[in-house]
């Protein structure tokens, strides 16, 4: 082994380039930062190239004096901490004093810098000293041909247009991250980015559009030591990636595998399968909660109360995601997350023919399961004159081919999916249900049902977990079960092809994941399962009960697969469809 040696300067920093300067888009970053912690209100980004030929930013903030330019392309020299005490509460979005250095080590690096008090601006180049120039203030950094001294890493970086996709990324963040700031961002001479400063909901719906505003929820949750803000969609806007998914802490966008799974888990109840959900989250927390010194690039952070951070966030996005229809229907600054599941209707019930109006949804579908008319739960509510009167779902009109469910409110014409709807009314009821006993009935005859060796097998190996959720089995033969109790709620389902469902999930799931991480998957299943089918006509009285369970139900707007149960026409969108009023 050769004899141990101090490195050069140059390599120290190509090796550090290596874990700060992945592409262009980790040099835009490092610069975007470092002219948000200059106070910058006004910032240009021009690229070349994806930024490989070229990437220069310019902003409007406090500039520095000719003698602290050397210094910021030097290793380790910063404004930005001094001391142990300023790393453990850092609030600034760059620290380490490493970032310009290791760009200027792989890179041609120009700076020019003017503080407002200067008589006129100063130019380093790489390597330099400080020459007078002209600039009438703030700073901007010219990166030019990056990696030109290390071609070996050059040939790691992807075409033009993924370069500068990366770029773009970058840009959005930091964008979201700071409303209050104007960007521009400009690509091989052409404009495709002008984001004046706004508001956080104009700056959202500037670069995540319309669409994600129309299906967005906004979030507010504040304990004192920690608050969460933003923005979360319905599952109706899910993804097939995690490319809509937005979380900064402090300021500084994180990708953290502990809010990422908060997030997901909150999703839990509304999102199943495969698509992702889509957010624009802030948490805010004091700085020396949080360690932002574990990563090179500065993405990754770590709590020093983990758990209580996971599950702040968790309920407030959760809160937010459960807003009722009759929330909904409110003016979105009328919703707090404190009152976001109360809901004004349905008016007080009361008890008709010997039944309880308040009991399960099953048993006023019983009549499904039975082809015979059921009992009529309440007396049947027509429109009133007053429009304005009706509750946020309106009143029943009328049923479309066995599927859809129309009634009338005050905005205009709701659409109502009946199946999804009662689907996720029966999910949240077996929820609440399995907090204590469950409520099972008892069958007068047990049902025998025909199983393969494979499902009696899975039966008895997870009779427990089936017995929490109502299910009394035994064996009548090496392929068949008996059935004595079944979920009350489902009391009228198949239960063959319930129990056939279940055992199949059961199958699929490690056991020490079936009781927790998997009860919503078997809750949704059996809900499925008990939900009353497509082309079932259903009289007016039911129409309206289901409508009215609707109102009172939390997360009522999706189905548990995150389709949306009801959609509203409102009267101006009808009338543009028949050309009212031209």
């Amino acid at each position: 082994m050769p004899s141990i040696q101090l490195l050069p300067d140059l390599l120290i920093s190509q090796i550090a380039a290596g874990e700060v300067v992945e592409r262009p888009a980790s040099v835009l970053k490092e610069l975007l930062e470092n002219s948000l912690d200059a106070g910058s209100r006004d910032i240009r980004v021009q690229l070349e190239a994806g930024g490989v030929k070229r990437l220069r930013v310019a902003d409007d903030g406090c500039g520095m004096p000719p003698e602290d330019l050397p210094l910021a392309l030097a290793r380790h020299a910063t404004s930005k901490i001094a001391s142990l005490d300023d790393l453990e509460a850092v609030a600034t979005m760059g620290f380490r004093g490493e970032a310009l250095a290791s760009i200027a080590s792989v890179a041609r690096v120009t700076i020019t810098s003017r503080e407002a008090r200067g008589s006129h601006a100063w130019r380093i180049d790489n390597g330099g000293q400080p020459e007078p120039a002209a600039l009438d203030g703030g700073t901007v950094v010219d990166v030019a041909d990056l990696y030109y001294n290390t071609p070996a890493r050059r040939k790691f970086l992807r075409t033009e247009q993924t370069e500068y996709g990366h770029c773009d990324d970058v840009f959005r963040r930091i964008a979201l991250s700071t409303p209050q700031v104007a960007f521009q961002l400009q690509h091989n001479g052409r404009l495709t980015q002008r984001l004046p400063a706004a508001g956080l909901d104009a700056r959202v719906r500037a670069l995540l559009g319309d669409e994600f505003m129309q299906h967005a929820r906004a979030v507010e949750a504040d304990a004192g030591a920690i608050r969460v803000t933003g923005y979360v969609a319905q599952p109706a806007f899910s993804r097939a990636g995690r490319d809509a998914q937005y979380c900064f802490v402090n300021g500084r966008f994180v990708r953290d595998r502990l809010l990422a799974h908060a997030l997901r888990e909150a999703y839990a109840d509304v999102l199943h399968g495969a698509r992702h959900p889509a957010y624009v989250v802030f948490i805010e927390l004091d700085p020396r909660a949080v360690d932002v010194n574990v990563h090179p690039a500065k993405t990754e952070v770590r709590f020093r109360d983990a758990r209580g951070v996971h599950q702040f966030v968790f309920h407030a996005v959760e809160r937010a995601l459960a807003l009722s229809a009759q929330a909904q229907q409110q003016p979105a600054a009328a919703v707090s997350p404190a009152s976001a599941g109360a809901a004004a209707w349905p008016p007080a019930r009361t008890q008709q023919q010997g039944m309880n109006v308040e009991q399960p949804l099953a048993r006023y579908f019983d009549f499904v399961r039975q082809g015979a008319v059921a009992p009529t739960m309440q007396e049947r509510q027509e429109p009133p004159a007053d429009a304005s009167a009706s509750p946020p779902l309106g009143f029943a009109l009328a049923q479309l081919h066995g599927v859809y469910v129309l009634a009338q409110n005050s905005t205009g014409l709701v659409l109502v999916d009946m199946h999804a709807a009662h689907e996720r009314i029966l999910y949240e009821q077996l929820k609440k249900l399995l907090e204590g006993e469950p409520a099972v009935q008892r069958l007068l005859i047990p049902a025998v049902l025909s199983m393969s060796e494979r499902e009696v097998s899975t039966a008895f190996e997870y009779a427990d977990v089936l017995e929490r959720l109502g299910f009394d089995i035994g064996q009548a033969g090496p392929a068949e079960l008996t059935v004595r109790t079944v979920p009350a709620l489902l009391a009228r389902a198949d239960t063959g092809a319930l129990l056939r469902a279940l055992l199949e999930e059961l199958r699929e799931a490690p056991a020490s994941q079936v009781v927790e991480r998997r009860r919503n998957e078997l809750l949704a299943t059996m809900a499925c399962h008990g939900a009353v089918r497509a082309n079932r006509l259903l009289t007016v009285p039911e129409m309206n009960a289901l409508l009215r369970d609707m109102e009172a139900c939390e997360r009522a707007d999706q189905c548990n697969h995150g389709r949306p149960t009801w959609v509203q026409l409102s009267m101006a969108e009808l009338d543009r469809l028949f050309m009212r009023g031209r």
